[in-house]
C-alpha cells in the first residue's frame, strides 16, 4: 500500500509517473493516459475517455419506477438501445449518458412515466481491456 501512496504523492506533486499494472481499477484511478499491451504489443493509447470512444464503449443506465406507458418515448433519444424493460425498470445503453439525462427524463416525463431512481454505469478500463483484445485478464 505504501507504493500508491507514493504515486499519488508524486501525481499531485506534478511529477510525470510511468505506471505499470496489470490491476486496472489502479490504473483508472491513477492514470491521465493508457496504454494497452496485449503480446508486447500496444494496441490501444489515450485518455479513458479517448479509449471508451474509439471502442464505443456505451454507459448503462438503470432506471426504476412506472415505465408502462413510455417505452415508445425511448425512441425519441438518439443512441439509446432497451437491453430491458419492464413495468417497474428499463435498462439502456447509451453512449454519453450523463449528458443525454435531462432529455431522457423529459422524454419519459412527457410520456407519463415516473422516474424514482437513476444508476448511472461508466465502463471500466477491464471492459474496455476485454472489448479491445477480446479475452479476460489474464494474470
Amino acid at each position: 500500500m505504501r507504493l500508491l501512496e507514493v504515486v499519488r504523492q508524486q501525481l499531485a506533486d506534478g511529477t510525470c509517473v510511468l505506471y505499470t499494472t496489470h490491476y486496472l481499477e489502479e490504473a483508472e484511478t491513477l492514470c491521465d493516459r493508457i496504454a494497452i499491451i496485449d503480446h508486447g504489443q500496444i494496441i490501444a493509447a489515450g485518455t479513458l475517455a479517448e479509449l471508451r470512444g474509439r471502442v464505443g464503449e456505451r454507459d448503462a443506465v438503470r432506471l426504476a419506477g412506472r415505465f408502462d406507458p413510455a417505452r415508445e418515448a425511448l425512441q425519441q433519444i438518439e443512441g439509446a438501445d432497451v437491453v430491458q424493460a419492464e413495468a417497474v425498470e428499463l435498462r439502456l445503453a447509451l453512449a454519453d449518458a450523463s449528458r443525454k439525462l435531462p432529455e431522457l427524463f423529459t422524454a419519459l416525463a412527457g410520456a407519463g412515466a415516473e422516474i424514482r431512481e437513476t444508476t448511472v454505469t461508466r465502463p471500466s478500463l477491464e471492459s474496455l481491456f476485454i472489448h479491445l483484445t477480446g479475452k479476460e485478464l489474464r494474470e
